[in-house]
């Protein structure tokens, strides 16, 4: 059997999908009914729509409404994780940064990544006196 594409406008079923718009931090989103939030915004484009507390950009990471990286305010209700909400017509949705988080895969410069800590070896006289546990001297 061959693959066949039929053309939403020639199906005999007619098309499915709805079109619906949201408001993200004050900007129209237009999206399909059905589609998480998350979903609706990873299709116009939006990787990333808060911080962590290192400045790291956050988006969808788990998509199943585990990690929380995907929090959004929707309306009045805080901490909607938008990977698990399906998204209404007319929802007005406000992010946690109120500005698109730059794309790193568009423009690498805007992304500053964190720097780790940096973790000072002990001094060299430290070193050679210290003494295993249970090897000490008796």
């Amino acid at each position: 059997m061959s693959p066949r594409c039929v053309r939403a406008e020639s199906d005999i079923v007619g098309r499915q999908d709805r079109p619906l718009r949201i408001t993200v931090d004050g900007e129209p989103v237009d999206g399909i009914a059905g589609q998480t939030i998350a979903g609706v915004l990873l299709a116009a484009g939006r990787l990333a729509w808060r911080r962590g507390r290192s400045g790291a950009p956050r988006g969808v990471f788990c998509g199943i409404g585990v990690c929380f990286d995907c929090l959004v305010t929707v309306g009045d209700e805080r901490d909607v994780r938008a990977c698990r909400r399906r998204a209404r017509d007319g929802d007005v949705v406000t992010t946690q940064t109120r500005q698109p988080v730059p794309d790193p895969l568009r423009d690498p410069e805007t992304v500053s990544s964190p720097r780790p800590e940096t973790v000072q070896d002990p001094a060299p006289e430290t070193r050679e006196n210290a003494t295993s546990p249970g090897t000490e001297e008796r």
